[in-house]
């Protein structure tokens, strides 16, 4: 595919804008709706402290979860190949548990084991699904079950250690839960985003011709093994970083890069970042439907993502 600079640059300015007016509106709708003309103190408060380090983190989370979804549909050559539908997420959100169970008392276990878990959970599902034949929609699908189905029960189980207060503040979490965000948070999940996308999008050549095949990609000088390793270990750490930070939200890394591969082609040179800015803006503004829809209680933003993604999933389902 011809690279097409001018309309690229058109599509990334119109992507910063949906970013943008997704991060106003985030910040000044919710349950009390807020205006500079009229900010007093308690609103300022509500701004600055819980909506701001909120909308950032759904920004960043975002980002992560559409990149990695992206560079794992590449990778694997699969439009299905997303982190939630994968295990991966529930990886991350196991070893997530697990540190918030066992390791509470040290700051950033969570974060360290959640991208243990989603690692372990990326090599299952991936040693499971290929085959000598290769690897086949339905393997891939079936073995992303299987994972996600056991790291699941193991969840449960370690569900009965919590006590009543932290077991209902764990279970509203792990459904995508983005009401105790921090700027902690958000730094490290921005510190994810921005490398995350940075080393994923150095690898879109070498992606765009394993995308043909690994034979193929070899022939023309590609080192597929590191091109693997590369983006096993780095979708596997932005997952698992957002996951820490934000529960699991679903679906984002299977709609945001199908849509932009609509809208743009399928160069991961433009895939990769576009998917950055449009999950971002996609993630802020489900989080905005969630703490409004029912105001003044709030859904967890998965399960707004989770309504939008399921029809997109069985509609590609159909056609694959």
């Amino acid at each position: 595919m011809i690279f097409d600079r001018k309309n690229h640059l058109a599509a990334f300015f119109a992507l910063v804008l949906l970013l943008a007016a997704a991060v106003s509106a985030g910040l000044f709708f919710g349950s009390e709706t807020i205006s500079f003309g009229t900010l007093n103190e308690t609103q300022a408060a509500i701004l600055y402290q819980i909506r701001l380090p909120r909308v950032l983190l759904g920004a960043c989370v975002g980002a992560c979860l559409a990149v990695s979804g992206a560079a794992l549909q590449a990778l694997l050559r699969n439009p299905l190949a997303e982190p939630y539908l994968l295990g991966v997420s529930n990886g991350a959100a196991l070893g997530t548990m697990l540190a918030f169970v066992f390791f509470a008392a040290f700051g950033f276990s969570r974060p360290l084991m959640a991208f243990a878990g989603a690692l372990l959970a990326t090599g299952a599902v991936y040693r499971i699904a290929r085959s000598k034949a290769g690897m086949s929609v339905e393997r891939l699908v079936l073995s992303g079950v299987i994972v996600t189905t056991f790291l699941s029960s193991i969840i449960i189980l370690l569900t009965t250690l919590l006590d009543a207060t932290r077991l209902r503040s764990f279970t509203f979490w792990l459904l995508g839960d983005l009401s105790q965000a921090t700027y902690t948070g958000f730094y490290l999940t921005l510190a994810a985003a921005v490398i995350g996308t940075v080393l994923l999008t150095s690898q879109a050549r070498a992606l765009n011709l394993m995308m043909v095949g690994e034979r193929d990609a070899l022939d023309f000088g590609v080192e597929v093994g590191k091109t693997r390793g590369i983006v096993f270990l780095t979708a596997s750490a932005m997952v698992g970083l957002s996951v820490a930070a934000s529960g699991s939200v679903g679906f984002v890394g299977l709609i945001v890069p199908h849509l932009v591969r609509l809208a743009t082609g399928s160069d991961n040179r433009t895939v990769l970042p576009f998917s950055a800015l449009f999950g971002a803006a996609f993630v802020v503004v489900a989080d905005t439907a969630a703490r409004t829809l029912i105001s003044p209680r709030e859904l967890p933003v998965g399960a707004i993502t989770a309504l939008i993604g399921c029809p997109l999933f069985i509609f590609l389902l159909k056609r694959n």
